[in-house]
């Protein structure tokens, strides 16, 4: 049997947070959620989720310095990161992209569905 994949949802706001929780169990992923940049970077020091849901306005730790910290960890820079931010600027998504994120959702224009699909997709 494929061992159940895992994914770290990064997002301050807690409801749409719960909501893709729900989502992703619903599909069998594993899911560990970080409310703030500075959780994220504790949950990745100990595990290697296979995927990671980042938020880019975060308090403590913003979501950007959680991609450098994790562009430079050998440790955990193979990870696919796709960005669900509210910053919708060409220069956020390219700074996020060349920080290493997968992929860029801006959440008023995505829906749930779709970014469950490219998660799968990713994770395939």
């Amino acid at each position: 049997m494929a061992t159940q994949k895992s994914v770290l949802i990064v997002e301050d706001d807690r409801f749409l947070s719960s909501l893709i929780r729900a989502r992703l169990e619903k599909e069998g992923y594993a899911i560990t959620q970080a409310f703030d940049g500075e959780e994220a970077l504790d949950i990745l020091k100990q595990a290697q989720p296979n995927l990671v849901v980042l938020d880019l306005i975060m308090p403590r730790v913003s979501g950007f310095e959680v991609l450098e910290a994790i562009s430079v960890n050998p440790l955990v820079n193979q990870i696919p990161v796709i960005i669900l931010s509210n910053l919708a600027q060409e220069s956020d998504v390219l700074k996020a992209k060349q920080l290493g994120a997968t992929e860029y959702f801006v959440k008023i224009k995505v829906s749930i569905d779709d970014l469950v699909n490219k998660i799968k997709s990713v994770l395939k």
